[in-house]
């Protein structure tokens, strides 16, 4: 994590005294470093409990079997704590460093992208605090483009939303941007560049974001061992190479052209396409200007046509396995981080729906194929209770292929680590065409 840069811009949110600063050092494991852990208080948008139901078994692996109650309030969806809040003189405020920057990205041998990436990982970093904490983020723009935050799903001061020119202006070149936020609610969650978005979240601008309770309803019901979070996205390598190449010389051209971030508040529309309001965006139309989406422009510009679909920035075989022991309960968070809905299914279980964007359900709901749609996350609980070496993927047949040859993309294998101990043996097989 490197210091902020002499004679560089700091934009700045309001910047209350910090009485402590909490350096974490990453530690990058397949692809995604965690940067923080807590624990916290649950907040009445999921209020919660779980109460005894002797007539009633969830059969939960290694724990005392209770029933699931969600009690809640309609009225609930009311921050536990207000968003424009600021931090108390001593309060413990969790902080981060996000450097962004372009490396090669490796999909699976034989296929790399240049991507934007945090902290040089490819989703980025995750990070993991408690309900109820400040979190300060300090975001470093190393690259040439302009690029924010948006923290997916959590109740921020709208200052601190990360919409380019909709609550604040880009992060330009060489600029920090310091995002200070509350961590609610708790849950599943993730963030993402909200800037080109098309194109930054295929090139690598996402990470999760889990927000921890204090009193963990699943945890009690399902008294789990071990969790995984599986980020789910896909690429058009085809295009994301094409589109940072032509992003690359654009902003080469604006530097050499004096442009600094500090004028983009001046710009015209003519070279980034923004204007100052909706009426001058449409007296500039009136007088000649044409829209990039205009066809006559720069001719049709087909959508992504995607041919890499992606787990923690991985396609299969080089996705990460599920660990998992007989009687155990293993939580996987899912995360739709892309643009497509995907449709997770586990051979030989079933396995508990249990949380939606963060909040609990108000019952499990059990399943062998759950859907998990475009900025949705989704919890579900496998229960260890068949042993062997069981594939987890898409069922959706696009989404399973490399570059359209299957076996790969979005697969991975939920793996006893004890089945040769119930008799099962099967041969580790790495398969790349059928």
């Amino acid at each position: 994590m490197s210091k902020k840069s002499e004679g560089k811009e700091d934009i700045r949110c309001d910047d209350p005294a910090l009485t402590r600063r909490d350096f974490i050092s990453l530690a990058g494991v397949g692809g995604a470093a965690a940067l923080g852990v807590g624990m916290l208080a649950s907040a009445p948008a999921q209020a919660v409990t779980a109460v005894k139901n002797s007539h009633k078994t969830m059969g939960v692996a290694g724990g005392k079997t209770e029933g699931w109650t969600n009690t809640f309030n309609p009225a609930s969806t009311n921050p536990l704590y207000p968003p424009r809040d600021a931090p108390k003189p001593g309060e413990k405020i969790q902080e981060f460093e996000i450097e962004l920057g372009i490396s090669v990205h490796e999909i699976l041998p034989g296929v790399k992208i240049h991507g934007f990436t945090y902290n040089g990982t490819y989703p980025g970093p995750e990070i993991r605090v408690t309900e109820g904490d400040w979190v300060l983020v300090h975001f470093k723009n190393n690259s040439p483009e302009f690029h924010t935050i948006h923290w997916h799903g959590i109740m921020v001061a709208n200052e601190m939303d990360g919409v380019p020119n909709g609550t604040q202006w880009g992060v330009g070149p060489g600029q920090t941007f310091k995002y200070l936020f509350r961590a609610q609610p708790s849950g599943t969650h993730f963030y993402h560049c909200h800037n080109m978005t098309n194109l930054h979240v295929q090139a690598g601008m996402f990470g999760s974001l889990i927000i921890e309770p204090k009193d963990d309803l699943v945890r009690r019901v399902f008294p789990y061992t071990r969790e995984y979070t599986l980020l789910l996205n896909e690429v058009d390598t085809v295009r994301v190479e094409r589109e940072m190449e032509e992003m690359v010389r654009m902003m080469g051209s604006m530097q050499k052209m004096n442009e600094s971030p500090k004028l983009m508040r001046e710009m015209n529309g003519r070279m980034m396409g923004w204007f100052v309001d909706k009426k001058a965006f449409v007296e500039a139309v009136k007088s000649g200007y044409i829209p990039p989406y205009v066809s006559s422009r720069r001719g049709q510009n087909p959508t992504p046509n995607f041919n890499y679909f992606l787990i923690n920035g991985k396609s299969y075989p080089m996705t990460d396995e599920l660990l998992i022991r007989s009687g155990e309960n293993i939580r996987v968070r899912l995360v739709g981080a892309g643009a497509m809905s995907h449709f997770m299914h586990l051979h030989g279980h079933d396995f508990w729906h249990v949380a939606q964007d963060g909040a609990p359900l108000a019952a499990p709901v059990r399943l062998n194929t759950v859907a998990v749609h475009p900025g949705t996350t989704t919890d579900i609980i496998i229960q260890g209770t068949n042993p062997g070496m069981w594939h987890f993927h898409d069922h959706s047949d696009l989404s399973t292929t490399n570059n359209g040859v299957f076996p790969g993309g979005m697969m991975t294998m939920l793996m006893y680590e004890d089945a040769s101990e119930h008799g099962v043996k099967v041969p580790e097989i790495v398969q790349v065409s059928s």
